[in-house]
């Protein structure tokens, strides 16, 4: 993005009524043209959002962070640079570059950094943080060659990368990732020693561009993809089955297929992370169950869930796996060998992403290996993350007992062995809350997205409170699978969010979930911040059948009548944890 784009972009209108954003960029320098580059990067990524940008004092990084006002700032962006950590270490200080200075930089350079730690640690706790490490190259001010790095030059480099990865612990703080930005602006073309001099900026436009960029998108933090749909022959592994054979396919770097045994190993990862994955291929099904029997596939079979295997069209597949996992297409990437069947997919389903696979070409690979990171990554794995494919595997059990009797739905949920635990917490420290929060459709009270910043303002209050609730049965673990977030004042409770997943569906665990608001929390009314959605019918007929009515917005629920129109529940509570 050039200046004048950057310029050209936020003079365009956004409407009165739009939500603010407002974010903080807290830097030692003048901030100048990356201030605007920011905010019309940001602007695109938001273009519903009224976007506005504050900014600190020249030279003092850590003080313009203390000085942050949490409530008033959604975003803090914090750019790190190597005069931060002590002055003599950019070119605006003069007089400092002795040999005999230089144990003494370093030292001070470790007591900057440690402090901006405590003052980022204490600041994320109330406003979600994105880091920057220093992207400048350190003057040359030591005496070895230019090519043979200075112990004290490592030594500096040491004390950023500590700093970096204690801080990327925390939920709420993102760093940006020097490797990516390092492909998409070159070293060699970041520094203006020119207007670093006589503006105090140090940045080409490039890469301050660039740069910008990269902290919107950490700004921004889009939710995810949640499953990969994948081809077999010539994609999972090289060959056709029908044709070579189960000991003709390959993924072997003899065999010059070593790219499909690359895809293998990362879609492994995927799966290890929570990722689901499906199969949709044009194959023998009994050929496919042999292919999967052999013990050198990187991918195994347990990783994988639901197998299409058959001569339908793929179209028809990748809707049944959609079925399965209960998910849009729009969360799902499916990727193929060939055009044709990629573009009958994309035909059915417009808005998931349809990638064709880059058969013979090894930067191809590369390139899907990083693409499918950028679709898939998220800030932290949970314990949730691996049990989701096991419960979608269980899921058929339930969905058949539905469909009988009301009595023998009773039967099963009898039957079943399940058990609830409630976890109640005062504070906002809760990475898979927050996700179920904002991914959550069908059982949703309201449809509400919550950013990360509204999301730890909430618990500021003392009278909010934040309950998880945790399922397991017979059939095994389901982990997290309901969250509601509201207030509580006397024996009145005020819910402002209430989501559970489509897993935990006809268990009757919502109902456990007023069964404790109501008795453990000490309720006598409840009143919900209820808004009917194009996706949350399932939510509206619980509502409905409780209330004896279609329910409206402002729910008022009491407890008499909640223990008339529930019905029986089957569910161990093992433990109710407080925190």
């Amino acid at each position: 993005m050039k200046l004048i784009d950057a310029l050209e972009i936020l003079k365009q209108p956004v409407p009165n009524e739009a939500p603010k954003m407002q974010v903080y960029l807290a830097c030692g320098f003048t901030p100048l043209h990356l201030q605007t580059f920011l905010a019309a990067q940001l602007r695109i990524r938001l273009p519903q959002r009224q976007v506005g940008i504050n900014t600190g004092l020249f030279g003092d990084l850590t003080g313009n962070i203390e000085r942050v006002e949490p409530s008033g700032v959604n975003a803090l962006v914090v750019v790190i640079e190597w005069a931060d950590l002590d002055p003599r270490l950019g070119i605006r200080r003069l007089g400092g570059w002795r040999p005999s200075n230089l144990p003494d930089i370093v030292q001070s350079a470790e007591q900057a950094a440690a402090r901006l730690q405590q003052v980022l640690l204490k600041i994320s706790r109330l406003v979600p943080t994105v880091v920057c490490m220093p992207t400048l190259p350190l003057p040359p001010l030591f005496w070895t060659p230019p090519d043979r790095a200075a112990s004290l030059e490592l030594h500096l480099h040491q004390t950023v990368s500590s700093l970096a990865a204690s801080l990327s612990e925390q939920p709420a703080i993102h760093i940006a990732n020097a490797q990516i930005l390092g492909e998409v602006s070159p070293p060699s073309q970041r520094f203006d020693l020119k207007s670093d001099v006589i503006t105090g900026f140090p940045y080409s436009l490039p890469h301050a561009s660039t740069l910008a960029g990269v902290l919107a998108g950490l700004v921004d933090n889009q939710p995810r993809k949640k499953g990969l749909i994948t081809d077999l022959d010539d994609t999972l592994w090289a060959g056709i089955l029908g044709e070579d054979g189960v000991n003709g396919i390959s993924w072997h770097q003899e065999r010059h297929t070593h790219m499909h045994g690359l895809y293998q190993q990362f879609a492994a990862s995927l799966a290890g992370a929570g990722v689901l994955i499906g199969v949709a291929s044009k194959n023998d099904p009994a050929l496919v169950e042999q292919a999967f029997g052999r013990s050198d596939l990187l991918l195994s079979r347990s990783d994988i869930f639901p197998f299409e295997a058959h001569w339908s069209p793929k179209s028809e597949s990748v809707r049944r796996i959609l079925d399965t996992w209960n998910v849009g297409a729009d969360s799902v990437v499916f990727i193929d060998d060939s055009p044709m069947e990629l573009a009958e997919v994309k035909a059915a389903f417009p808005e998931l992403e349809c990638i064709l696979f880059p058969k013979s070409d090894y930067q191809g690979i590369w390139d899907l290996l990083k693409g499918l990171r950028g679709f898939f990554g998220k800030p932290l794995l949970t314990e949730d993350d691996s049990l989701r494919l096991s419960s979608i595997r269980n899921a058929s059990a339930w969905r058949d007992s539905t469909q009988g009797s009301v009595s023998s739905s009773d039967d099963f949920l009898r039957a079943a062995e399940a058990s609830l635990s409630f976890s109640l917490a005062r504070e906002d420290g809760d990475a898979r809350a927050f996700e179920l929060v904002n991914k959550t459709n069908q059982f949703n009270l309201n449809g509400k997205r919550w950013s990360e910043s509204e999301w730890l303002k909430f618990f500021t209050d003392p009278a909010t409170f934040l309950l998880a609730v945790s399922y397991e049965d017979k059939y095994g673990p389901l982990g997290k699978i309901a969250v509601l977030m509201g207030e509580s004042n006397d024996r009145k409770i005020r819910v402002h969010a209430w989501v559970m997943s489509c897993r935990a569906f006809s268990r009757r665990v919502e109902h456990q979930c007023l069964r404790y608001l109501f008795e453990d929390l000490g309720a006598d009314t409840i009143v919900f911040d209820y808004q009917p959605t194009s996706r949350n019918g399932p939510l509206q007929e619980f509502f409905t059948a409780l209330l004896g009515g279609p329910p409206v917005e402002q729910v008022c629920l009491s407890h008499e009548l909640f223990l008339k129109n529930t019905p029986p529940l089957f569910h161990r509570i093992t433990k109710a944890v407080h925190a």
